[in-house]
Formats: structure tokens, C-alpha cells, sequence
């Protein structure tokens, strides 16, 4: 049996490699450092709108390529290994997928072309102040006839500000919904945040927001559901970007020390360095089992929770070995703005602490286990 990547999905990685490797350079990246200009490299969204990309895993009824949540990885992993300054985790991951999976037909047909052909951009809030389960949101509905009126906060919003709509949960009465709000509608308030990542992040304030039943994602009897699968899928999709991330910190690293020479011999010949480099290299190997066990079980719609954790929990730990062992190989370099390492290390630093880093995800999969909710027969 074979257990390695199909040649379709390796085929729409090698288009995301090719387009995100000619298009995505150190300079251009430079251009959004210190937020000199927001974060999002249009020209670029659009080459991938043209290349179907962002609607790989939508179905094809709604334009999409039909693929999967597997092949949605693999592409994001390409964009963790070129850093690229488009917002396709919150839009084709969190939004879609979870539109595709539990909205109304009606709300499907109005919202996935949009997905797919770049005209609308879609955002999620699954972090809240002081809150560690998205699942679970202290933002409340209150019903108002078939429609909701909501009010909380919501913190770590990307691109909230040029969103067309946010995915929020809320609890209700009743349970648990998932609505599509306007970021521009009466009673919601946006905060600038700064990310060290220069990504655009807003704290998102709802005062009493009106959300019609038509935007409505899922109700109360789903609405949990909904939620946990968002966040599951997102916290996959983290895991996947950090494998391109530390992937590419490791390359980078390699081709550094077989070029920096200390006593006239390639400093990658001593073995301290190459044990170093090695362990790099193991780790980053375990982090991709462990995520692509994530993905393919979420993809054929199997419970991972389990998994995900398991993942997120290598994602934060092997973000934090490599980028220590990164910069201990490159020296002074490795710190050097002029270099582009510094640059993965903020992002294994930002996929390492979203949606909960390492301790979080062993704490809860601990809880779980003395529950008899995982590793049971």
C-alpha cells in the first residue's frame, strides 16, 4: 500500500512552489516590514485566483478544483515555506471549508465563487480574551425572530478591516451558532493590532450586532460542531505552514554552513554542526507525520482531535528547536535584518502560540486522556 502523496496532489503543490518561489523574494517581503503598507501582496492573490489555487479543496459546483483538505495543505505548506503576505489560511481554510461543510445551499451558491475567484475575502474569529476554547465563545446571541443580535469581543481578527465577512461564534440560549458578520455593520468596532509578524490583526468589538438569519453559518444544534471543526482545520492548516516555515529555516541553514568556512573547511563538515543539522531535520520529519495524520483524517471527515493536538503540540515544539537551532548555526547572521531567516523564526514563533501553543495542547490532550476521550478502547 502506498502511503506517500498521490501525483495529482503533488501536482498542485509544484504550482504553488513555482508561483510563491518567483513571486515571493526577501525584497518584496521587505516592503511590509514595520508595517510600512498592510501585509497583502494583491498582485500575487490574484496569480493565485488565476491558478484555481485558492479554491482547490471548494467544490467544483462552486468553481473550485474539487481537491481536498489534503491537497489545501500541501499548498499551504508552500506558503509557510515562502512566508507569502496572502491571508489563505483564514479565507480558503477557516471560512470556506466550514461554509462548504455546514452553510445552506443558498449560503454556499452566494459566498464559494467568491472564494474562488478573489472578489470577496473572507476572515474568522476563533480567539477571544481569556477564553482557550473556540468552541466555547463567551460572545453572546441573543435571538431577535430567525435573526441574532450579537455582542462580545473577538481578538487576533486577520484582515478584519478589508474582510467582506468575519466567521464569529456565539452562544446563544439555545447553544452555540456560527454567523458570517459584516465587519463594516452597525456595532462592530475594529482595533489595529501589531503582530510581529506584520500580518493584520484587529481586536473585534460587537455592540448589539444584528446578523440576519441568511448569514447565519449553523445554528445551535450544529453550531458547536461547527466551531471545533474550524478550529480543528485551522490548527491543522498552522501545522502544515509550519512545516514549510521550518523546512525552509532548515534548508536555508544548510546551504548557510556548507558555504561559511572556519579554518579553510566548510564549518557544515564538523559534526557538532551536522549532528545539529540533523536533528533539525528529524524533528521537521516527525512534524510532518504528524500533521499530514491530521489532515488526511480530517479530509475523510474521521474524529482527530486527538491528532490535531497531537500535531499543534509538535508544531509549537519543533518551531521553537529549529528556529534555536537555526540561529545558533548561522551565527551572528542569523539575527541580521539584511538575512531573511529572521523572518521564519517570527513566523514558527506566531504558528507555535496560535490557537494554543505546546503546554495547552499537552494539558488538554491530558484531560481528555483521564476523561477516557482518547487513547481508550
Amino acid at each position: 500500500m502506498d502511503f506517500g502523496f498521490s501525483e495529482e496532489q503533488r501536482e498542485v503543490q509544484t504550482l504553488a512552489r513555482q508561483i510563491l518561489s518567483e513571486e515571493v523574494t526577501p525584497e518584496k517581503l521587505a516592503a511590509f516590514d514595520e508595517f510600512q503598507q498592510e501585509r497583502f501582496d494583491a498582485d500575487l492573490w490574484q496569480q493565485l485566483v488565476e491558478a484555481g489555487l485558492l479554491g482547490v479543496a471548494v467544490e467544483e459546483a462552486y468553481g473550485g478544483m474539487g481537491f481536498g483538505f489534503t491537497e489545501l495543505a500541501l499548498f499551504v505548506e508552500e506558503l509557510g515555506r515562502s512566508i507569502a503576505p496572502v491571508p489563505v489560511i483564514p479565507h480558503s481554510v477557516t471560512a470556506a471549508l466550514t461554509i462548504q461543510q455546514f452553510g445552506s445551499n443558498d449560503l454556499k451558491e452566494r459566498l464559494l465563487p467568491a472564494v474562488v475567484n478573489g472578489s470577496g475575502l473572507l476572515s474568522a474569529a476563533l480567539v477571544e480574551p481569556n477564553n482557550e476554547n473556540p468552541s466555547a465563545p463567551t460572545t453572546t446571541a441573543v435571538a431577535e425572530g430567525d435573526s441574532y443580535r450579537l455582542s462580545g469581543v473577538k481578538t487576533c481578527v486577520p484582515f478584519a478591516s478589508s474582510a467582506s465577512g468575519v466567521l464569529v461564534g456565539a452562544a446563544s440560549d439555545d447553544g452555540v451558532i456560527l454567523a458570517l458578520v459584516d465587519p463594516k455593520a452597525d456595532g462592530v468596532s475594529l482595533e489595529v493590532l501589531e503582530y510581529t509578524t506584520y500580518e493584520p490583526q484587529f481586536e473585534m468589538t460587537l455592540d448589539n450586532v444584528l446578523v440576519s438569519a441568511a448569514d447565519i453559518i449553523a445554528g445551535p444544534a450544529d453550531g458547536a460542531a461547527a466551531l471545533q471543526s474550524a478550529a480543528e482545520h485551522t490548527s491543522a492548516a498552522l501545522c502544515a505552514h509550519q512545516v514549510g516555515v521550518t523546512d525552509q529555516a532548515m534548508r536555508m541553514t544548510a546551504s548557510y554552513t556548507s558555504e561559511r568556512k572556519q579554518f579553510e573547511v566548510p564549518v557544515a563538515t564538523f559534526q557538532a554542526v551536522g549532528h545539529r543539522a540533523a536533528n533539525m531535520f528529524i524533528d521537521i520529519e516527525c512534524l510532518r507525520l504528524n500533521t499530514y495524520q491530521a489532515v488526511s483524517l480530517l479530509d475523510s471527515g474521521t474524529e482527530a482531535t486527538t491528532e490535531v493536538q497531537i500535531a499543534k503540540f509538535w508544531a509549537g515544539d519543533v518551531g521553537h528547536r529549529v528556529s534555536y537551532a537555526a540561529q545558533h548555526l548561522h551565527g551572528g547572521t542569523g539575527i541580521d535584518r539584511d538575512y531573511p531567516l529572521w523572518r521564519l523564526c517570527l513566523w514558527a514563533r506566531h504558528n507555535e502560540t496560535m490557537l494554543g501553543g505546546s503546554v495547552r495542547q499537552l494539558a488538554a490532550l491530558g484531560e481528555r486522556i483521564v476523561a477516557g476521550e482518547a487513547y481508550c478502547a
